[in-house]
């Protein structure tokens, strides 16, 4: 499948690129989906309430309502009806695949699957259709799940301008928060959030460098996980870092990340940092248990700063709820954070260079712009990619000198040290604690096309950095706008914090849908 570029160029920079989004084929019996669990459409589907056909036909009628108020999605898989239809025929042969069977999913669009291109929301990659899945998707597909369409983000997952407006690309527009739509999605999984928010999908993936399934999460009112890097193959996923990338699970409930978590993970061969990832992987669901919370001890975060003061409310009456569950608070008042965020960005500006350009290598021939300093090029012919933000990031990164400048190798070594084993495995050990929590951010900011993102207090950089997990579950609201509460582990615990998490869930039921947007272009 080719894109039109005649229809391209047609279109503003706030355009939606609908490859693949057309009508359903035919009448069908409606299937409400919004705010379904992938346990409640696995139970229809087994029970015979329901076909897969007849879900997906439904999650694309949504889709095609909603998301012109949402820049949520931008392609529709052109085959999620065959795929649909095949599943149906498995269950009925009684060869379902897994867990998934017959469920659809949303993936981020930069990670590959066959059928359509992987944008990272740039104009650049319109032609990028990959030869094969990722990994992660493979192991989707093997689970039974019916891979839906792709989800819209901040471009080059928000690596392209340090004044950038998250939410934002040149393929998708601005995805808008359900809650309040003047206000971002934050990113980079911005669609993602947004979609599994308002029922556009039964859950979604996205992917995290630093903040970027946990920050949309949070201010979508929904459940996200950034697993620990390693656990979830990045072959097939557009880079930005070796050191801190990873795929993660977004979904409206605890019990639901752990399910699509379960099946993406594994190892990979042609991902080095996956090579234990098979011991590790388990199914997640049997770590569920009402009752975690009862007789730990959780380190607060007290040293991170900045939050609101209806943030901080919120969190007091969180840790009310904990304290009411059986858990011991111990208050962590100190950490030095010294040049972290520096040296991040030191980490993060060299390993892109050498990822993307090694990304690049590999797509297409109909792809032309296959280096960084190309894609820089292009973005500077082509008015809609800069009318937003510009790429100064992209311009410092084409600057760097290679994964052996010892700048680089510095940066690396002391970032990993201090935010693991000096950061989150220290504080582990110091407070006696089994995890640590903190409001994950602040609530949705209003869109600024001029200005960019405001700067906004965050959970993130030390598992983000260390390659720890951490999830992020619905906490609150701030005048009617969802906050999320993070949990962070040490390497390889996703099993204790989605159990921290959905005992905090059951106690709290803090999650509320967002109502439905009015149908029609907001733009």
């Amino acid at each position: 499948m080719e894109v039109n570029m005649n229809y391209l160029r047609t279109l503003s920079w706030s355009g939606l690129l609908t490859i693949g989004l057309a009508a359903c084929p035919g009448p069908h019996t409606p299937y409400l989906v919004k705010d379904l669990s992938i346990d409640d459409i696995a139970k229809d589907l087994a029970e015979g309430r329901t076909v897969s056909e007849t879900i997906t036909q439904s999650y694309i009628e949504r889709i095609n309502d909603l998301n012109p108020s949402l820049n949520a999605i931008i392609a529709i898989a052109p085959d999620a009806i065959d795929q649909a239809r095949a599943s149906d025929v498995r269950r009925k042969e009684g060869k379902s695949l897994g867990p998934l069977e017959g469920i659809p999913i949303l993936l981020k669009d930069n990670i590959d699957a066959i059928g359509m291109p992987t944008t990272a929301g740039s104009l650049a990659l319109a032609n990028n259709y990959p030869r094969q899945d990722a990994p992660l998707v493979r192991n989707l597909k093997n689970a039974g799940a019916v891979i839906l369409g792709k989800t819209n983000l901040s471009e080059w997952a928000n690596f392209r301008s340090s004044d950038s407006s998250s939410g934002w690309s040149a393929v998708g527009g601005i995805s808008r928060n359900p809650h309040d739509l003047t206000r971002t999605a934050c990113g980079s999984s911005s669609g993602s959030g947004v979609a599994t928010a308002v029922s556009l999908a039964a859950a979604t993936v996205g992917t995290e460098t630093d903040g970027s399934v946990t920050c949309p999460a949070s201010i979508n009112g929904i459940v996200g996980l950034k697993p620990t890097v390693g656990l979830i193959s990045r072959s097939g996923i557009i880079p930005i870092s070796a050191s801190q990338d990873t795929a993660g699970a977004m979904a409206r409930t605890v019990e639901d990340t752990a399910a699509l978590l379960t099946a993406m993970a594994g190892s990979d061969p042609s991902d080095l940092a996956t090579v234990t990832a098979d011991t590790h992987r388990t199914d997640y669901k049997k770590f569920l248990d009402a009752n975690a919370l009862n007789g730990v001890r959780i380190g607060v975060l007290r040293f991170l700063n900045g939050y609101s003061t209806q943030t901080l409310a919120v969190f007091e009456t969180a840790l009310q709820t904990l304290v009411a569950q059986g858990v011991e608070l111990v208050e962590i008042k100190n950490f030095n954070f010294g040049q972290m965020g520096d040296d991040e960005l030191t980490v993060l500006l060299t390993e892109f260079k050498v990822g993307l350009n090694t990304y690049l290598a590999d797509t297409p021939p109909r792809v032309t712009a296959r280096t960084l300093t190309e894609i820089i090029t292009f973005n500077l012919s082509e008015p809609r990619e800069l009318a937003w933000f510009g790429q100064n990031l992209f311009e410092e990164s084409e600057a760097t000198k290679g994964l052996k400048d010892t700048d680089y190798i510095r940066a690396r070594e002391t970032t990993k040290q201090s935010a693991g084993p000096d950061g989150i495995d220290r504080l582990l050990y110091e407070y006696n604690t089994i995890a640590l929590i903190a409001p994950t951010t602040d609530p949705a900011w209003v869109i600024d096309p001029k200005n960019g993102d405001i700067s906004s207090p965050s959970a993130t950089r030390l598992p983000a950095v260390s390659g720890y997990p951490h999830l992020t579950v619905p906490m609150g609201f701030v005048d009617n706008l969802p906050i999320g509460l993070s949990f962070m582990g040490p390497a390889w615990s996703e099993g204790r914090l989605l159990a921290l998490g959905y005992a905090f869930e059951q106690a709290t039921s803090a999650r509320r849908a967002p109502p439905d947007p009015p149908q029609g272009d907001t733009e």
